[in-house]
């Protein structure tokens, strides 16, 4: 039975909105820039270089940091099995399926597009979960295949990137950036420039901040739409509130070192591979366990009426 995700109105409105604000803010950024005389042509192919590497061979750098191994469907069969009836209920091309041996209940998906994804999981959460409760964390990693999340969270972070780049660029080459002579010179001109260098390294410093909270903003909001589209394939939103609340309670005993080399992909997974002194939920990836599940249950009685 094919199954459309749909739209949460008040979700995507939100999301727009925080779009928005990047947006204006990327654009006052982009006209310090020009104000100042900064050659933003040469900085922007820069970074869309940086942004295409990082769009092309992030997720195959990351799950071979993880050390994700693709599996057939003779190594994984009932894997396989959920995954494709999945795939063909939300009518999408079968992703690849890996597994990733390590202690930490998670699972991911990546892929700029449903035509070049892939689901892996781990070890650990495929002794944690039971066949149902999988079944639903599996969905909801489709469901960012299906939002393509990699490509909305990309396009996020572009001038974000550049932002980045020019404040790395200050620290590494200090006038890198064609303005350094002020800072050693006597005359005006070079005061100017000086000055102008000092001014561009704060707004990028400024607008890294603040596109940094937004972003994750973002992310956290593409979760919740994550989680609705797999109560929505599901249809029973009850499987992933039971996933979470188990995975985040086995995540108090994992060691540290086992938590920490998960880390590296915390954006891509179903639940952050966290320690005991996390950040506060603003600048997380992941809503917390506690309102994921508050929501799974309002469309738990949404669904029941």
């Amino acid at each position: 039975m094919k199954r459309s995700i749909g739209t949460d109105h008040g979700l995507t409105l939100r999301m727009f909105f925080t779009m928005l604000l990047l947006a204006v803010l990327y654009l006052v950024f982009v006209g310090v820039l020009l104000r100042v005389g900064v050659p933003v042509a040469g900085i922007v192919v820069i970074a869309v270089v940086l942004l295409g590497v990082q769009y092309a061979f992030s997720d195959k750098l990351i799950l071979a940091t993880l050390g994700a191994r693709e599996v057939t469907e003779s190594e994984a069969p009932q894997l396989h099995a959920t995954v494709q009836r999945l795939a063909q209920m939300t009518d999408i091309p079968m992703p690849k399926v890996a597994i990733i041996q390590s202690r930490v209940p998670n699972a991911l998906a990546t892929g700029r597009n449903p035509k070049h994804a892939l689901v892996a999981v781990t070890t650990g959460i495929l002794e944690q979960l039971e066949p149902r409760e999988m079944e639903a964390v599996l969905a909801h990693e489709l469901s960012h295949v299906i939002h393509r999340d990699m490509r909305v969270m990309a396009m996020a972070s572009f001038f974000a990137t550049i932002a980045a780049f020019i404040v790395q660029s200050s620290l590494w080459f200090g006038g890198g950036l064609g303005y350094g002579g002020g800072y050693g010179g006597r005359g005006r001109g070079q005061s100017s420039e000086g000055g102008s260098f000092i001014l561009i390294v704060l707004v990028a410093a400024v607008v890294w901040a603040i596109s940094f909270v937004l972003i994750r903003t973002l992310s956290r909001y593409r979760e919740y739409a994550a989680d609705r589209g797999s109560a929505v394939i599901t249809q029973e939103p009850a499987l992933l509130a039971s996933a979470l609340l188990k995975i985040s309670g086995r995540m108090e005993r994992i060691p540290s070192q086992d938590l920490r080399q998960m880390q590296t992909a915390n954006a891509l997974m179903f639940v952050p591979a966290s320690v005991k002194g996390s950040l506060a939920e603003v600048f997380s990836t992941h809503p917390s366990v506690e309102h994921r599940v508050l929501r799974l249950q309002e469309l738990e009685r949404r669904l029941s009426h």
